[in-house]
């Protein structure tokens, strides 16, 4: 028997004006801003909202946006979406492109922003089915880490209320029309770490006369990479990568320091410092080692919580999604090593429900090699790649999603 959450929300998202949501999402796509700079995207879904009869808020923490909807007693619903794009060149050849040179929405935040907003009109037009406030976040900086902190900071939850329960959702490579959910932990940390090795430069004829930064950033880097392999156990997760090697200026000079940035990802603390501990000392090592000037700099940078849904408030979104998208829909994928600042609006205290939505059109998911998912997985284009394009398909869908967890919450009529 269908739920009166699920009805409601198949009712509230019958007549969803889809053609106007998929030129929104077109739209934002054209014109991507990266963290901190949303300020047309901003100017979009707060319009947006105001004419859906939003009490609606600009410049929260930047660039934030806030729409409230009061709408008589019962529980306080946060539905959040993020705003910003990445520094990413696009090359999906798409006819509706990024026109910002080395600017491009490759992780879905455009996509996420346009189910916040179909969400919200939909929610807002069916006041009559349902009781309490309704909460519409657009977060600024969700991919440097800063974003919901600097709402919070901003009196967040003094000026607009504090919810009850906070909801989120990402798009994720995979065959459009799935709903990937997990009661407990979701997503991973991430750690961002900066090393700045010090040599003596000089010229390239007298390497005696130097001590050579850039042959001991290598082999730092190669020595990193028994942190997790022969540091972690072997039943525990963690990944560490080298994002940026930078040293020199010239063919034949020698530099004087050298430039590594790392990234880690771990699904418990004491994994988290356990790797630190080791870049740490590893550093000091191989500097010492090559018989480097002065020690190094190692400078810890963003971090990004663990996200780790409350169970009860996952249950409740992913037996709505069940009922509204019929059954295999919905699953348990596991944790996945990504990571998100959507916990920071949690304060520690408040639940929260998390889950993907698989965005992957069917004719690239058919043609992608491989026989299983995993293999099929690491065929497609993936979030943060020049070639993500997300299935305009999965518009309504991903608005529906939003619509029937804020009902699960929310007192229905």
């Amino acid at each position: 028997m269908t739920s009166t959450a699920a009805r409601a929300a198949l009712d509230l998202t019958a007549g969803l004006p889809v053609a106007d949501l998929e030129d929104l999402y077109r739209d934002l796509h054209r014109h991507p801003e990266l963290s901190l700079h949303e300020h047309r995207t901003a100017r979009k879904l707060a319009g947006r909202l105001r004419g859906a009869g939003f009490e609606t808020a600009e410049g929260v923490g930047g660039t934030g946006v806030v729409g409230r909807l009061r709408n008589g007693d019962g529980p306080t619903v946060l539905l959040r979406a993020d705003m910003d794009a990445l520094p990413v060149q696009e090359a999906t050849g798409l006819p509706y492109a990024s026109t910002a040179p080395g600017v491009m929405h490759a992780c879905g935040h455009d996509l996420h922003v346009t189910w916040l907003t179909g969400a919200a009109e939909a929610l807002a037009a069916g006041r009559d089915a349902w009781h309490g406030t309704l909460l519409v976040v657009g977060q600024p900086a969700e991919e440097t880490g800063q974003g919901a902190a600097r709402m919070v900071a901003d009196g967040l939850y003094e000026r607009f209320g504090r919810p009850d329960t906070l909801l989120g959702q990402h798009a994720a490579p995979g065959p459009a029309g799935l709903y990937p959910h997990v009661p407990g932990l979701i997503m991973s940390a991430s750690t961002d770490v900066d090393i700045v090795v010090h040599g003596r430069g000089g010229h390239g004829s007298r390497p005696e006369a130097t001590v050579d930064p850039v042959v001991t950033a290598a082999h730092l880097v190669t020595r990193l990479q028994t942190v997790v392999s022969r540091e972690i156990a072997a039943g525990e997760s963690a990944v560490l990568t080298v994002g940026r090697i930078e040293a020199g200026s010239r063919h034949n000079i020698i530099p004087a320091e050298a430039r590594i940035a790392l990234n880690l990802r771990t699904q418990s603390e004491p994994v988290r410092q356990r790797m630190l501990a080791a870049v740490r000392r590893i550093a000091l090592g191989e500097c010492l080692a090559s018989g480097c000037p002065r020690e190094p700099e190692v400078t810890v940078g963003s971090t990004f919580p663990m996200t780790v849904n409350d169970a009860d408030a996952d249950a409740a979104v992913a037996a709505v999604h069940g009922e509204v998208f019929g059954a295999g829909t919905v699953f348990d994928p596991g944790p996945a090593m990504g990571s998100e600042d959507f916990p920071q609006l949690a304060l520690g205290a408040i639940p929260y429900a998390y889950w993907f939505v698989t965005t992957t059109p069917a004719e690239v998911w058919e043609q992608a090699p491989g026989g299983t998912l995993p293999e099929k997985l690491a065929a497609v284009p993936s979030n943060h790649s020049p070639h993500f394009a997300p299935d305009l398909s999965t518009v309504a869908p991903g608005v529906r999603t939003l619509v029937s967890g804020a009902l699960a919450f929310l007192s229905v009529a």
